[in-house]
Protein backbone atom coordinates (compact mmCIF):
# COMPACT_ATOMS: atom_id res chain seq x y z
CA UNK A 1 0.00 0.00 0.00
CA UNK A 2 1.08 3.50 -0.84
CA UNK A 3 1.44 6.39 1.51
CA UNK A 4 0.17 9.90 0.63
CA UNK A 5 -1.11 13.30 1.57
CA UNK A 6 -3.68 15.82 0.58
CA UNK A 7 -2.81 19.42 -0.42
CA UNK A 8 -3.87 22.10 2.16
CA UNK A 9 -4.64 24.92 0.17
CA UNK A 10 -3.94 28.27 1.12
CA UNK A 11 -4.93 31.45 0.25
CA UNK A 12 -3.18 35.15 -0.86
CA UNK A 13 -0.88 35.42 -3.74
CA UNK A 14 1.54 33.22 -2.56
CA UNK A 15 -1.17 30.37 -2.78
CA UNK A 16 0.81 28.12 -5.54
CA UNK A 17 3.97 28.86 -4.48
CA UNK A 18 3.24 27.36 -1.01
CA UNK A 19 1.52 24.22 -2.60
CA UNK A 20 5.02 23.65 -4.53
CA UNK A 21 6.46 23.85 -0.72
CA UNK A 22 3.92 21.04 0.06
CA UNK A 23 4.88 18.84 -2.66
CA UNK A 24 8.69 19.24 -2.11
CA UNK A 25 8.20 18.40 1.12
CA UNK A 26 5.88 15.05 0.71
CA UNK A 27 8.55 14.30 -2.35
CA UNK A 28 12.02 14.45 0.51
CA UNK A 29 9.64 12.71 3.08
CA UNK A 30 9.13 9.64 0.44
CA UNK A 31 5.64 9.66 0.09
CA UNK A 32 3.91 8.63 -2.94
CA UNK A 33 1.60 10.66 -3.94
CA UNK A 34 -0.15 14.55 -3.60
CA UNK A 35 -3.91 14.98 -4.06
CA UNK A 36 -5.65 18.53 -4.46
CA UNK A 37 -9.54 18.79 -4.03
CA UNK A 38 -11.23 21.17 -6.49
CA UNK A 39 -14.06 22.92 -4.29
CA UNK A 40 -14.48 26.49 -4.63
CA UNK A 41 -10.33 27.92 -4.09
CA UNK A 42 -8.05 27.24 -6.50
CA UNK A 43 -8.49 25.09 -9.64
CA UNK A 44 -6.46 22.09 -8.82
CA UNK A 45 -5.57 21.00 -12.11
CA UNK A 46 -3.96 24.12 -13.23
CA UNK A 47 -2.45 24.18 -9.58
CA UNK A 48 -0.64 21.06 -10.13
CA UNK A 49 0.14 21.98 -13.32
CA UNK A 50 2.26 25.26 -11.93
CA UNK A 51 3.31 23.77 -8.83
CA UNK A 52 4.10 20.33 -9.64
CA UNK A 53 6.09 21.26 -12.82
CA UNK A 54 8.44 22.57 -10.29
CA UNK A 55 8.50 19.52 -8.02
CA UNK A 56 9.85 16.07 -10.04
CA UNK A 57 8.86 12.29 -9.18
CA UNK A 58 5.75 12.58 -6.90
CA UNK A 59 2.63 11.31 -7.82
CA UNK A 60 -0.19 14.09 -8.10
CA UNK A 61 -3.80 13.37 -8.23
CA UNK A 62 -7.23 15.48 -8.30
CA UNK A 63 -8.86 14.38 -5.29
CA UNK A 64 -11.62 15.06 -6.97
CA UNK A 65 -12.61 17.48 -10.09
CA UNK A 66 -16.46 17.56 -10.39
CA UNK A 67 -17.65 16.46 -13.59
CA UNK A 68 -21.13 18.22 -14.54
CA UNK A 69 -19.17 22.31 -14.49
CA UNK A 70 -17.12 20.87 -17.33
CA UNK A 71 -17.73 19.03 -20.19
CA UNK A 72 -15.63 15.96 -20.57
CA UNK A 73 -13.96 17.25 -23.93
CA UNK A 74 -12.64 20.53 -22.24
CA UNK A 75 -11.24 17.87 -18.87
CA UNK A 76 -9.62 15.72 -21.10
CA UNK A 77 -7.71 18.50 -22.88
CA UNK A 78 -7.06 19.97 -19.30
CA UNK A 79 -5.66 17.20 -18.13
CA UNK A 80 -3.69 16.07 -21.24
CA UNK A 81 -2.16 19.75 -20.81
CA UNK A 82 -1.49 19.49 -17.12
CA UNK A 83 0.33 16.12 -17.61
CA UNK A 84 2.41 17.59 -20.18
CA UNK A 85 3.56 20.13 -17.22
CA UNK A 86 4.32 17.83 -14.61
CA UNK A 87 5.93 15.03 -16.77
CA UNK A 88 5.16 11.27 -17.63
CA UNK A 89 3.43 8.79 -15.50
CA UNK A 90 2.96 11.75 -12.50
CA UNK A 91 -1.12 12.81 -12.91
CA UNK A 92 -4.09 10.49 -11.89
CA UNK A 93 -7.27 12.04 -12.65
CA UNK A 94 -9.69 12.09 -10.05
CA UNK A 95 -13.61 12.82 -11.04
CA UNK A 96 -16.65 12.84 -9.44
CA UNK A 97 -20.56 13.69 -9.32
CA UNK A 98 -19.94 16.03 -6.24
CA UNK A 99 -23.50 16.40 -4.50
CA UNK A 100 -26.52 17.55 -5.28
CA UNK A 101 -26.88 20.31 -3.22
CA UNK A 102 -23.75 21.60 -4.98
CA UNK A 103 -24.58 20.65 -8.58
CA UNK A 104 -28.41 21.83 -8.49
CA UNK A 105 -28.53 25.15 -5.39
CA UNK A 106 -24.89 25.99 -6.94
CA UNK A 107 -24.41 25.63 -10.57
CA UNK A 108 -27.77 24.93 -11.79
CA UNK A 109 -27.53 22.02 -13.36
CA UNK A 110 -29.76 19.28 -13.24
CA UNK A 111 -28.58 16.18 -10.76
CA UNK A 112 -31.49 13.31 -12.39
CA UNK A 113 -29.77 10.45 -12.65
CA UNK A 114 -26.06 10.39 -12.07
CA UNK A 115 -24.77 7.38 -12.66
CA UNK A 116 -26.46 7.62 -16.18
CA UNK A 117 -24.58 11.40 -16.73
CA UNK A 118 -20.83 9.52 -15.15
CA UNK A 119 -21.17 6.74 -17.91
CA UNK A 120 -22.25 9.19 -20.42
CA UNK A 121 -18.87 11.73 -19.29
CA UNK A 122 -16.68 8.26 -18.94
CA UNK A 123 -17.85 7.38 -22.93
CA UNK A 124 -16.90 10.99 -24.33
CA UNK A 125 -13.59 11.51 -21.57
CA UNK A 126 -12.03 8.69 -21.68
CA UNK A 127 -11.29 7.70 -25.51
CA UNK A 128 -10.39 11.62 -25.66
CA UNK A 129 -7.33 10.83 -23.03
CA UNK A 130 -6.57 8.14 -24.93
CA UNK A 131 -6.18 9.95 -28.26
CA UNK A 132 -9.12 8.43 -30.21
CA UNK A 133 -11.90 10.55 -31.74
CA UNK A 134 -15.19 10.61 -30.41
CA UNK A 135 -18.87 11.27 -31.45
CA UNK A 136 -21.65 10.89 -28.79
CA UNK A 137 -25.50 11.54 -28.50
CA UNK A 138 -26.41 11.52 -25.07
CA UNK A 139 -29.29 11.98 -22.89
CA UNK A 140 -27.19 14.39 -20.66
CA UNK A 141 -24.30 15.53 -23.00
CA UNK A 142 -23.07 14.98 -26.50
CA UNK A 143 -19.52 15.25 -28.44
CA UNK A 144 -17.98 15.06 -31.66
CA UNK A 145 -14.83 16.10 -31.80
CA UNK A 146 -11.29 14.95 -31.34
CA UNK A 147 -8.37 16.75 -29.62
CA UNK A 148 -5.23 17.40 -30.86
CA UNK A 149 -3.36 18.01 -27.62
CA UNK A 150 0.35 16.34 -27.12
CA UNK A 151 0.45 13.09 -25.54
CA UNK A 152 3.19 12.47 -22.97
CA UNK A 153 1.72 8.87 -21.32
CA UNK A 154 -1.26 7.68 -20.52
CA UNK A 155 -3.28 9.75 -17.59
CA UNK A 156 -5.29 7.16 -15.55
CA UNK A 157 -8.93 8.04 -14.26
CA UNK A 158 -10.19 7.30 -10.74
CA UNK A 159 -14.06 8.03 -9.71
CA UNK A 160 -15.10 8.98 -6.89
CA UNK A 161 -17.32 5.93 -6.49
CA UNK A 162 -19.59 4.89 -3.36
CA UNK A 163 -22.85 3.45 -4.72
CA UNK A 164 -22.85 0.26 -6.42
CA UNK A 165 -23.36 1.36 -10.25
CA UNK A 166 -21.02 3.86 -9.60
CA UNK A 167 -18.36 1.49 -8.35
CA UNK A 168 -18.99 -0.84 -11.43
CA UNK A 169 -18.21 2.00 -13.74
CA UNK A 170 -15.01 2.73 -11.37
CA UNK A 171 -13.97 -0.97 -12.02
CA UNK A 172 -15.25 -1.48 -15.42
CA UNK A 173 -14.16 1.25 -16.92
CA UNK A 174 -11.90 3.29 -14.98
CA UNK A 175 -9.08 2.60 -12.97
CA UNK A 176 -10.27 2.88 -10.29
CA UNK A 177 -11.95 4.45 -7.19
CA UNK A 178 -11.08 7.42 -4.41
CA UNK A 179 -12.93 7.32 -1.51
CA UNK A 180 -13.56 10.14 1.54
CA UNK A 181 -15.60 9.36 4.56
CA UNK A 182 -14.84 5.26 4.29
CA UNK A 183 -14.03 3.06 7.16
CA UNK A 184 -12.15 -0.10 6.68
CA UNK A 185 -14.83 -2.62 7.09
CA UNK A 186 -16.97 -0.53 4.52
CA UNK A 187 -13.59 -1.18 2.14
CA UNK A 188 -13.20 -4.71 3.09
CA UNK A 189 -16.97 -5.77 3.13
CA UNK A 190 -18.62 -3.63 0.24
CA UNK A 191 -16.11 -1.44 -1.41
CA UNK A 192 -13.42 -3.98 -2.71
CA UNK A 193 -15.46 -6.82 -3.86
CA UNK A 194 -17.65 -4.90 -5.88
CA UNK A 195 -15.13 -2.99 -7.61
CA UNK A 196 -12.90 -6.08 -8.18
CA UNK A 197 -15.93 -7.86 -9.24
CA UNK A 198 -16.48 -4.90 -11.94
CA UNK A 199 -12.86 -5.24 -13.29
CA UNK A 200 -12.86 -9.11 -13.44
CA UNK A 201 -16.02 -8.88 -15.37
CA UNK A 202 -14.75 -6.34 -17.64
CA UNK A 203 -11.44 -8.03 -18.14
CA UNK A 204 -9.36 -5.04 -16.66
CA UNK A 205 -6.82 -5.40 -14.19
CA UNK A 206 -6.87 -4.52 -10.57
CA UNK A 207 -8.63 -1.02 -9.81
CA UNK A 208 -6.82 1.12 -7.16
CA UNK A 209 -8.45 1.60 -4.25
CA UNK A 210 -7.42 5.00 -3.22
CA UNK A 211 -8.95 5.22 0.48
CA UNK A 212 -8.23 9.02 2.57
CA UNK A 213 -9.44 9.39 6.12
CA UNK A 214 -8.27 12.16 8.84
CA UNK A 215 -5.37 11.60 10.64
CA UNK A 216 -3.81 12.38 13.60
CA UNK A 217 -1.13 11.50 16.17
CA UNK A 218 -1.77 12.44 19.98
CA UNK A 219 -1.76 11.92 23.14
CA UNK A 220 -5.61 13.31 23.34
CA UNK A 221 -7.77 11.05 21.07
CA UNK A 222 -11.14 12.39 22.69
CA UNK A 223 -10.24 15.76 22.18
CA UNK A 224 -8.77 15.41 18.32
CA UNK A 225 -11.83 13.06 17.98
CA UNK A 226 -14.43 15.80 18.78
CA UNK A 227 -12.55 18.31 16.79
CA UNK A 228 -12.55 15.97 14.16
CA UNK A 229 -16.21 15.57 14.56
CA UNK A 230 -16.96 19.46 14.28
CA UNK A 231 -14.26 20.10 11.39
CA UNK A 232 -15.63 17.30 8.77
CA UNK A 233 -19.11 17.90 10.31
CA UNK A 234 -20.71 18.44 6.64
CA UNK A 235 -19.71 14.94 5.69
CA UNK A 236 -22.00 13.04 7.98
CA UNK A 237 -25.08 15.13 6.71
CA UNK A 238 -24.37 14.74 2.79
CA UNK A 239 -26.27 11.46 1.45
CA UNK A 240 -23.67 9.63 0.09
CA UNK A 241 -21.23 9.75 2.62
CA UNK A 242 -23.77 9.49 4.99
CA UNK A 243 -24.52 5.90 3.22
CA UNK A 244 -20.72 5.25 3.91
CA UNK A 245 -20.43 6.06 7.97
CA UNK A 246 -23.73 3.88 8.19
CA UNK A 247 -22.65 1.09 6.53
CA UNK A 248 -19.38 1.76 8.81
CA UNK A 249 -21.71 1.54 11.96
CA UNK A 250 -20.39 5.36 12.35
CA UNK A 251 -22.07 7.87 14.43
CA UNK A 252 -20.01 10.58 12.23
CA UNK A 253 -16.40 11.11 11.02
CA UNK A 254 -15.13 11.41 14.08
CA UNK A 255 -15.64 7.76 14.74
CA UNK A 256 -13.51 6.97 11.25
CA UNK A 257 -11.00 9.58 11.68
CA UNK A 258 -7.60 7.55 12.27
CA UNK A 259 -6.66 9.04 16.17
CA UNK A 260 -4.58 7.66 18.80
CA UNK A 261 -0.75 7.17 19.57
CA UNK A 262 1.86 6.39 16.98
CA UNK A 263 1.32 2.67 16.89
CA UNK A 264 -2.41 3.18 16.93
CA UNK A 265 -2.00 4.99 13.82
CA UNK A 266 -0.03 3.44 12.00
CA UNK A 267 -1.99 -0.39 13.07
CA UNK A 268 -5.40 1.56 11.48
CA UNK A 269 -3.56 2.73 8.42
CA UNK A 270 -2.22 -0.70 7.94
CA UNK A 271 -5.34 -2.75 8.60
CA UNK A 272 -6.70 -0.66 5.37
CA UNK A 273 -3.57 -2.62 3.35
CA UNK A 274 -5.18 -5.68 4.66
CA UNK A 275 -8.85 -4.78 3.66
CA UNK A 276 -7.42 -4.03 -0.04
CA UNK A 277 -7.05 -0.32 -0.21
CA UNK A 278 -3.83 -0.03 -2.62
CA UNK A 279 -2.87 4.10 -1.56
CA UNK A 280 -3.87 5.46 1.61
CA UNK A 281 -4.01 9.16 1.72
CA UNK A 282 -3.98 10.98 4.69
CA UNK A 283 -5.86 14.14 5.36
CA UNK A 284 -3.34 15.49 8.07
CA UNK A 285 -5.85 18.07 10.29
CA UNK A 286 -3.17 17.73 13.35
CA UNK A 287 -2.22 20.64 15.49
CA UNK A 288 0.87 22.10 17.00
CA UNK A 289 3.33 19.44 18.07
CA UNK A 290 0.53 16.55 16.91
CA UNK A 291 1.53 17.84 13.66
CA UNK A 292 5.34 16.30 13.05
CA UNK A 293 4.44 13.56 15.11
CA UNK A 294 1.99 12.39 12.46
CA UNK A 295 4.44 13.12 9.22
CA UNK A 296 6.18 11.06 11.21
CA UNK A 297 4.27 7.58 11.42
CA UNK A 298 3.52 8.80 7.67
CA UNK A 299 7.10 9.24 6.50
CA UNK A 300 8.28 5.54 8.64
CA UNK A 301 5.10 3.85 6.77
CA UNK A 302 5.85 4.73 3.10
Amino acid sequence: MRIGTTAVETGGAQALGKLADQLRRAADDGLASVWMANVFGLEALTSLAVAGSQVPGIELGTAVVPTYPRHPAVLAQQALTTALAVGPGRLTLGIGLSHKVVIENMYGYSFDKPARHMREYLSVLLPLLDGTAVSVDGATLSAHLGLSTPRDGRVPVLLAALAPRMLDLAGGQADGTVLWMTGAATVRDYVVPAISAAANAAGRPRPRVVCSLPVCVTDDPDAVRASAEKEFAIYGQLPSYRAMLDREGAAGPGDVAIVGDEDTVAARILALADAGVTDFVAVEFARGQDRERTRGVLKALA
